[in-house]
């Protein structure tokens, strides 16, 4: 395999491995991949959305050396931020909220972000959101010179996976990719592949996979786990018409896919990618034979040890399921969801 030179870690943004997964289900009658995104320089798939919208900022002039850079995040975006604010050596902010995992507070630190606690949900939605875009509004009203990336609704965010993602993705599989499988949070991954399905006139059809409790699809407010997956708002950037189906998920389906995969694949992920991996299993059964399918696995899995991976913690939540570590993974998946 040859290697090449970088012009600096920003640039190896991108560019992530599809690989083939052969042992999560050995009886699939169809192909199935996996991005691996946890290889961004940033561990995740928001390096690619930070890096685009911070960059186009410094293009036009949005941001210079004085300004302060401050974003909502529950952990990956603001990572990826972070990242690339202290390449620009730029002043970043990251409004966070208490489900906001240790180890992304501890990367947040070591890049030198600054972190901004909201502690309270917004007293009428009752979600940390909310609470957390307010706050942000209030900071940039505190300093004269900011610039909020605006994840929800910036076009950056899914004009980046419209550029790469989803390019590497068809690239890759010749443009036969039957079914695409996405988590989703501020919807601009699977609004910027959505778009580029639609525009490139491939008939791949995208598979959103949402938290259950979360906004997105439903009304039914539930207590959500897994931060990165769901969101306690109607994100903006959301064209349903872009989609062609939806999966709910649970907290303990995203356990389960994300240990399954580690087991089965050595493939270690965070919450949002198990919840995937569970989608795939709910659908397998109507995905015709000899499909073609991939799948968007977001971040690592490293940032959730003392969550998804501890059994104190699974154990805490969601009671003794130790018994779901079984052999046969439709079972396993499927009794997670039941339970």
């Amino acid at each position: 395999m040859s290697t090449s030179v970088r012009d600096g870690v920003l640039d190896t943004i991108g560019g992530t491995p599809l690989v083939r997964l052969t042992k999560l289900y050995p009886d699939l009658h169809f192909s199935l991949y996996a991005k691996l995104e946890a290889l961004n320089p940033g561990g995740s798939v928001k390096d690619r959305p930070a890096l685009e919208i911070l960059r186009r900022a410094l293009e036009l002039g949005e941001v210079g050396p004085d300004t302060v850079v401050i974003e909502s995040s529950s952990g990956n975006m603001g990572v990826g931020l972070a990242q690339a604010c202290r390449y620009h050596g730029l002043r970043f902010v990251c409004v966070v909220d208490p489900n906001t995992a240790a180890q992304n507070l501890a990367v947040l630190r070591a890049y030198g972000a600054e972190i901004e606690y909201v502690h309270e949900p917004d007293p009428v939605s009752g979600e940390f959101l909310q609470a957390r875009l307010d706050r942000v509004r209030l900071l940039c009203r505190r300093y004269p010179s900011s610039f909020w990336p605006n994840q929800y609704e910036n076009p950056g965010n899914p004009g980046s996976h419209y550029r790469t993602t989803m390019d590497e993705i068809a690239t890759a599989l010749a443009g036969r990719v039957d079914y695409l499988f996405i988590a989703t949070s501020t919807c601009g991954t699977v609004t910027g592949c959505g778009r580029y399905v639609r525009d490139h006139g491939l008939s791949t059809r995208i598979v959103a996979v949402d938290a259950v409790g979360s906004r997105i699809f439903s009304d039914e407010k539930a207590e959500r786990w897994v931060p990165g997956l769901g969101a306690g708002i109607k994100p903006p950037l959301c064209e349903r018409e872009l989609l062609h189906d939806h999966v709910l998920v649970t907290g303990l389906d995203c356990v389960v896919g994300c240990r399954l995969l580690a087991r089965r694949e050595a493939i270690l992920v965070g919450g949002s990618a198990g919840g995937v991996v569970s989608a795939v299993s709910r659908l397998r059964d109507s995905i015709p034979r000899g499909a073609t399918c991939a799948i968007l696995l977001c971040d690592r899995g490293e940032r959730y040890l003392d969550t998804v991976f501890s059994d104190e913690w699974v154990e805490a939540k969601f009671g003794d399921v130790s018994g779901l570590w079984a052999d046969e993974p439709r079972e396993v998946l499927w009794a997670a969801r039941a339970g």
